[in-house]
């Protein structure tokens, strides 16, 4: 992009990490505005005719405006080929989208109730049966990823970093840093160590920030 993009949304949200930790990988420059819970609010008129819903992150550059954290990261790394974060190569991209969507669609449900009951300490998800289940289902969707990685080795999909381990990585983040039973996975500890060699992981990943 030739001028700085203005990305919308809190620097607490997993979801505008991807996207700040995506920019830092690539070497762009941005400006982040806080919108969100506890900032400037997303169900304004003005916020609203950016997103219809009401979610952060937004992006907006020269071309437009975008939304939806994976979708941003694709459109970022897309921008810049070169970089390696999205291959272009059909197998390949696919291979790294597979698992940006597993992220999105299978990992993050599973820890929902339990991470908003547990470190949002939210009064609508305290049912501690429910938190079990979440977690439960949580530490499933962990042991996927540990397998994974017990085959791939550096990364999720072998020795090149890519956008998938910007969102897993985050997701890891997270799942360390939520006060629960951890089985024991050391392929996921060995990549949380092996990520926090990046510096865009450590400034929006491994930051204090679950």
């Amino acid at each position: 992009m030739g001028t700085r993009c203005r990305i919308l949304g809190k620097a607490s949200s997993i979801n505008v990490r991807k996207v700040l930790w995506t920019c830092e990988e690539l070497g762009l420059s941005y400006q982040q505005e806080d919108w969100g819970s506890g900032f400037q609010s997303t169900h304004t008129p003005e916020f609203l005719a950016l997103n219809p819903n009401a979610q952060v992150p937004v992006l907006i550059d020269d071309a437009g405006v975008l939304w939806e954290s994976n979708s941003i990261c694709r459109y970022l790394a897309n921008l810049h080929p070169g970089s390696g974060l999205l291959p272009t190569a059909p197998r390949a991209r696919a291979l790294v989208e597979q698992w940006m969507d597993w992220q999105a669609t299978e990992l993050n449900p599973s820890w929902s109730y339990a991470f908003m009951g547990l470190v949002r300490q939210h009064a609508d998800y305290q049912d501690s049966q429910r938190i079990g289940a979440s977690l439960l289902a949580w530490n499933a969707k962990m042991q996927i990823l540990e397998r994974q990685l017990e085959r791939s080795g550096a990364y999720v999909l072998g020795e090149d970093f890519s956008l998938a381990d910007i969102v897993l990585g985050l997701s890891v983040n997270r799942w360390k840093m939520t006060p629960m039973e951890h089985p024991a996975y050391p392929a996921v500890a060995a990549y949380y160590e092996r990520l926090s060699l990046h510096p865009g992981f450590m400034l929006h990943g491994r930051n204090g920030i679950a």
